[in-house]
């Protein structure tokens, strides 16, 4: 059996998925008491309420989908199914169904990292490290790792690209202060000066995304700031031509305005190093 397949009917929801018959008669109940977490876990943090509600699940219903388990000593450590034991803990229950099988290190990381990003289980900036963390521990390229996640490559390298934020910046994103298209505008701010001044703008203003985008380009001439009420907007665009806006700028991960209408016009596609050129140009080939 296959890591895919085991990928496949490993879920964090409480919906029923068919069992492979190879791995049906593996499936047994294993004492709670006994199983250890994965250290190696890329989801740091776990929604309390979210926990609380498939507890409510378990404790009517049971825990329709097993864990996936490898022998730890005397117990039990999680290889996939983090979720799924914390709300069986929550529910008080002393045993859990679990498919237990042998893994190596590699396959243990690489079950432990796809299985959340193909759940969005993770924040942000944890699905960025898991990206980083299959770079460098498997040795996959971008192009790998979004044909094991169903992403588009470039996909994976904006997720990348908001490593380079400065931590405070990254902390916001994480807790909800920001979005990621703020992040990705603040990122094309070059000095890492006027990116805090834009976060604290974003955090304190509740600035949007375009109100962002607007500021990046002044901010990279050297000019100040101006106050929400009077920032530039885009104006006379209908939804369709804003809507296909921010489908360019999602993909390229930077200011992307589309002049005209839906039948005739031009795009321009801003870039603010070298390296943010080499990036987009990648994108485009």
């Amino acid at each position: 059996m296959g890591l895919d397949a085991l990928l496949s009917l490993d879920d964090s929801t409480q919906d029923k998925v068919d069992i492979p018959s190879d791995l049906r008669d593996s499936v047994e109940d294993i004492p709670i008491a006994s199983i250890i977490t994965n250290p190696d876990q890329p989801r740091k943090t776990f929604s309390e309420e979210s926990l609380q509600e498939l507890a409510d699940s378990i404790k009517s219903r049971g825990v329709i989908q097993p864990i996936i388990v490898e022998k730890s000593g005397d117990g039990y450590e999680i290889v996939a199914g983090e979720r799924r034991f914390r709300a069986s803990v929550l529910a008080e229950r002393e045993s859990i169904p679990a498919i237990i099988r042998d893994f190596s290190i590699e396959e243990k990381l690489e079950i432990a990292l796809i299985e959340n990003i193909q759940r969005e289980d993770l924040t942000a900036i944890e699905e960025a490290q898991a990206y980083r963390n299959l770079m460098e521990s498997l040795d996959m390229s971008q192009q790998e790792i979004a044909n094991k996640v169903g992403k588009k490559r470039s996909t994976i390298a904006n997720s990348l690209r908001l490593l380079n934020l400065p931590e405070d910046i990254q902390a916001s994103l994480s807790q909800g202060i920001i979005t990621a298209g703020h992040a990705r505008a603040i990122l094309a701010v070059l000095n890492p000066a006027d990116q805090k001044i834009l976060h604290s703008r974003i955090r304190d203003e509740g600035l949007s995304v375009r109100e962002s985008e607007k500021m990046v380009e002044d901010l990279n001439q050297g000019k100040r700031l101006q106050n929400r009420d009077k920032a530039a907007l885009p104006k006379n665009k209908i939804p369709e031509i804003l809507g296909i806006e921010q489908k360019f700028i999602d993909h390229f991960g930077t200011r992307v305005q589309v002049k005209g209408n839906l039948k005739k016009g031009k795009i321009e596609i801003s870039y603010f190093s070298e390296d943010d050129l080499e990036r987009i140009f990648d994108l485009i080939s």
